[in-house]
C-alpha cells in the first residue's frame, strides 16, 4: 500500500464549468489525480481509507473564473459493511431451528422458528445439522413453575409469565403447536411475546418472511431443499397458520433454502440456492451458484433470469449423483427419487446458501451460508450490489458455524440472527468517525482564506411504511450554506476508526455540490 502524499497545485478546470457542476470524487482514478496531500492516508480499491486509526487527507483547489456558492457536501461510505459486533442470542431462549426475522413497523419485530422446552436455564447451541431441528439446546436444571397473569407494556391482550424473564405467552401461545414454526413478538429486542404456531408439521422448513400489504408472507420448503410455498398471515397472534397457497417458485433447479425481498414497486424477488453445479451434501447442502426470480404478488407466476451470485469454476462436462434424505419421505407424489444430478467442476468451489435479504438506500445485501473450498470452516458470508437485477459481489463473512442466518433492521440498528452460539448487531455500513471541513478562496489569488469549521458526518437509517426489508438511508451530508462565496474551494478529511472490529471508514466517493 502507498500513501500519497502529492505535492500541493491547484486543480484547474475548463472556463466553460457550469455554477452547478458539483466535485465528484468517485473511483480510484479520481482520489489520486484530486488529493493535494494526505497522512495516514492510502487509496486502495477505489476507497481513501486510514492505514491506522487515523488519518487525513486534503484535495487540490477546485476552481471557477467567476465566484459560486457552495451548497452541500455528500459524502459515501464503501458498502462492504464490516461493522458488526458480537451480541448474546436474539429472541427467546426456546426459539430452534433457523431464526426468520420480520420487522413490521416501529416496537413491531417478529421471530419465527419451532418451539422448544422452557427450563430455568437456556443456551443455544450450535444446530446438530442442517437438516434437523436442533439449534438452540435446553440445559439441564429445569424446576417446577406455575405461570401467572402478567402485564407488559405495549401489550394490551392477557399475557402469563414463562420460566424465562423476557419470555410471556399471550392467548395464541397458548394454543398447541402443529409441528412447524411459531411466532414470537417484540417491542425492543429484548422482551418477547408467544403467539404460537404460524406453520404445519409438513411446512417445518421455514426460510424466509415478509410483509405485503398488512399480511405475513411466510415461505417454506416443501419438501426440504425444494420449491418455495408460501403461506398469507393477517393474525401474527391468533395461534393459527395463515391460509396455506401452496406452492410459490417452481424451482427447476434442486436446492432452495431460499432469501425473499420485495421491492419498493412491491415485486418480490427470491434468492435461491441452485444446487446443478456441485455435490452439495458433500458442502453443507449450499452451492456455488445463486438463482433470482421475480413476481409481481409473491404467490406464484415467479420468472427467473440471470443468477444473483455465481462463483463457479470450471465445468467438466461430467455428470455424477448424491442422495438427499427428505424429498421422498416428504413428498413421494412430486419426488419418487432422492437422487440429484450435478455437473462436475473444478477446481473445488466455494458454497453459500440459506439466503436473507435486505436493502439499504437502494444498495442490496444478501447473507448466507459461507461454506469455504479446503478446510470447510463455516460462517455467516455477505454479498453486495447496488441493483437486485445485477450480480452480487462477495463482501466478507463473520462467525463460525453453521449459521442459517436472517436480517432485519429494528430499533435503529440491524440485527443478524444465526444458529451459531453468537448473534450481531450493526449500526449500519456507516463507519465513525467522519470529519470534514471545507476552505474557500474568496479572493482568487490560488490560496484559501476562509476555513469552515470541522463538523462530522453520518448516515442515517430509518423504516419506510409498509416495508419490512427495504431500509431508508439518509446520506452523510454537509450544509455549506454558510460558507462565504469563493473561487476556489478545498475539502478537508479526518478519518478515526472508533470501533472495536474489524471495520474503518472506507470513503468510495463525496461530491461537493455548488449553488
Amino acid at each position: 500500500m502507498k500513501i500519497i502524499t502529492t505535492a500541493f497545485f491547484p486543480l484547474l478546470l475548463a472556463p466553460s464549468l457550469l455554477a452547478a457542476d458539483p466535485l465528484i470524487i468517485a473511483s480510484e482514478a479520481d482520489w489520486k489525480k484530486s488529493i493535494a496531500a494526505s497522512e495516514g492516508v492510502v487509496i486502495k480499491n477505489g476507497v481513501a481509507e486510514p492505514t491506522g486509526k487515523t488519518g487525513t487527507l486534503r484535495t487540490r483547489i477546485h476552481k471557477f473564473d467567476q465566484k459560486r456558492s457552495a451548497s452541500s457536501l455528500v459524502i459515501r461510505q464503501s458498502a462492504i459493511w464490516q461493522n458488526w459486533n458480537p451480541i448474546e442470542n436474539l429472541g427467546p431462549p426456546n426459539l430452534r431451528d433457523a431464526p426468520v426475522l420480520l420487522t413490521v413497523g416501529p416496537d413491531n419485530y417478529w421471530m419465527f422458528g419451532r418451539y422448544g422446552s422452557l427450563g430455568n436455564l437456556h443456551s443455544r447451541g450450535q444446530k446438530g445439522g442442517k437438516k434437523t431441528a436442533g439449534g438452540r439446546i435446553p440445559l439441564p436444571g429445569r424446576r417446577p413453575f406455575t405461570p401467572e397473569p402478567a402485564k407488559l407494556e405495549g401489550f394490551d391482550i392477557p399475557l402469563q409469565t414463562t420460566p424465562d424473564k423476557n419470555q410471556y405467552n399471550a392467548p395464541g401461545g397458548l394454543k398447541k403447536g402443529k409441528g412447524g414454526y411459531h411466532a414470537w413478538q417484540s417491542r425492543d429486542m429484548k422482551t418477547w411475546v408467544h403467539h404460537g404456531p404460524v406453520t404445519e408439521g409438513f411446512s417445518k422448513w421455514v426460510t424466509s418472511a415478509e410483509w405485503v400489504d398488512g399480511k405475513a408472507y411466510i415461505y417454506y420448503d416443501f419438501p426440504n431443499d425444494q420449491d418455495p410455498h408460501v403461506y398469507v398471515d393477517d393474525d401474527l397472534t391468533d395461534g393459527e397458520p395463515g391460509k396455506n397457497m401452496g406452492l410459490a417458485v417452481a424451482d427447476p433447479s434442486h436446492g432452495s433454502d431460499a432469501g425473499f425481498i420485495r421491492d419498493l414497486d412491491g415485486k418480490m424477488h427470491v434468492i435461491i440456492e441452485d444446487w446443478s453445479p456441485i455435490s452439495a451434501n458433500k458442502r453443507s447442502w449450499d452451492s456455488p451458484l445463486a438463482g433470482h426470480a421475480v413476481s409481481s404478488n409473491g404467490l406464484n407466476g415467479f420468472k427467473f433470469g440471470p443468477p444473483a451470485v455465481d462463483n463457479r469454476t470450471k465445468p467438466t462436462g461430467k455428470v455424477a449423483t448424491y442422495k438427499h434424505p427428505h424429498w421422498m419421505k416428504e413428498d413421494p407424489k412430486r419426488f419418487p427419487s432422492n437422487i440429484a444430478e450435478y455437473e462436475i467442476h473444478e477446481p473445488e468451489q466455494e458454497a453459500y446458501g440459506d439466503w436473507a435479504a435486505i436493502c439499504i438506500g437502494g444498495q442490496y445485501y444478501l447473507f448466507g451460508d459461507y461454506d469455504p473450498a479446503g478446510g470447510h470452516q463455516m460462517a455467516v458470508g455477505w454479498f453486495t450490489s447496488p441493483s437486485i437485477d445485477q450480480q452480487f459481489t462477495w463482501c466478507d463473512k463473520i462467525g463460525n458455524g453453521h449459521p442459517d442466518p436472517d436480517i432485519c433492521f429494528a430499533e435503529g440498528r440491524f440485527y443478524l440472527a444465526t444458529q451459531q452460539r453468537t448473534d450481531y448487531v450493526s449500526p449500519g455500513p456507516w463507519v465513525e468517525s467522519v470529519e470534514a471541513r471545507i476552505g474557500v478562496d474568496t479572493d482568487n489569488d490560488g490560496k484559501i482564506n476562509t476555513w469552515g469549521k470541522w463538523s462530522e458526518l453520518r448516515e442515517r437509517y430509518d423504516y419506510i411504511e409498509g416495508f419490512s426489508k427495504q431500509v431508508k438511508r439518509t446520506p452523510a451530508q454537509l450544509d455549506l450554506s454558510d460558507l462565504p462565496a469563493g473561487h476556489g474551494f478545498q475539502i478537508e478529511l479526518k478519518l478515526t476508526d472508533t470501533t472495536g472490529n474489524k471495520s474503518k471508514p472506507m470513503i468510495e466517493s463525496l461530491s461537493l455540490s455548488f449553488e
